[in-house]
């Protein structure tokens, strides 16, 4: 096969945004008009449940409303098609990749349509409203949203790190790249001698940091890339 064998794809809200999916981040840190550790932390939910069901009801809600573009569906036609291996991690909690056919993918910060029992732990699907009065069918326990809030872990990054170290290109689309971890996985790429690329729609702080950037709409940028890597394979070695 002519090119990579081992793709690695980090995306971030700025693929959601050109679905009209709103970021939460905005202005002066505030998520949607509240502040990141009232809505997004465990000291927020103990706090005021009521206020974090409500915030997320309202996210959930929104995602119903709106469709996969065509970065979500070039990125599955890529898993779908590359011969080598593809690994798809998002930053997003929405489920744009998976409506837009990709077959796998690790969710770093957790998953808008899951609810997670805060006793038992058993995670469960759930597009509806959640409240205080929901309850774990496994042990009775309260639900919240199954979101890596600030102050936790984001999830899976064992296996994250190991297939950095196996890559050979690493994407980053949609993202800053200055929130970490995952702000260090091009920094874990390098390491692993793969060629890094950046697409976005602007040039970012991180540019530097990579071999080349690709400014534009993902929309447009990403799925003449996949068309390109998944034609390549046909062309014979020189």
């Amino acid at each position: 096969m002519l090119g990579p064998r081992h793709l690695f794809i980090l995306t971030g809200a700025g693929i959601s945004a050109e679905s009209g999916l709103a970021t939460f981040r905005g202005a002066g840190g505030l998520w949607e008009g509240h502040r990141v550790e009232t809505v997004a932390s465990p000291e927020g939910f103990t706090a005021d449940p009521d206020l974090v069901h409500r915030f997320y009801n309202e996210r959930r809600r929104q995602l119903h409303a709106v469709s996969p573009n065509p970065t979500h569906r070039a990125i599955a036609r890529l898993q779908r098609e590359f011969r080598g291996e593809v690994t798809l991690v998002t930053q997003n909690v929405d489920d744009l990749h998976e409506r837009g056919g990709s077959p796998n993918l690790i969710h770093l910060h957790g998953e808008l349509l899951k609810a997670r029992c805060v006793f038992c732990r058993r995670i469960r699907d759930w597009s509806g409203d959640l409240d205080t009065a929901t309850r774990c069918g496994n042990c009775g326990g309260n639900l919240r949203p199954h979101i890596v809030w600030f102050g936790e872990m984001p999830l899976r990054l064992e296996e994250v790190g190991e297939a950095l170290s196996q890559c050979d290109l690493f994407a980053s689309i949609g993202t800053s790249g200055q929130v970490y971890p995952a702000a260090g996985f091009v920094d874990l790429a390098h390491r692993a001698g793969a060629r890094c690329l950046e697409f976005n729609l602007e040039v970012t702080p991180t540019n530097p940091l990579f071999h080349e950037s690709i400014v534009g709409p993902a929309g447009e940028t990403v799925p003449a890339w996949v068309e390109d890597l998944v034609s390549c394979q046909d062309r014979p070695e020189t």
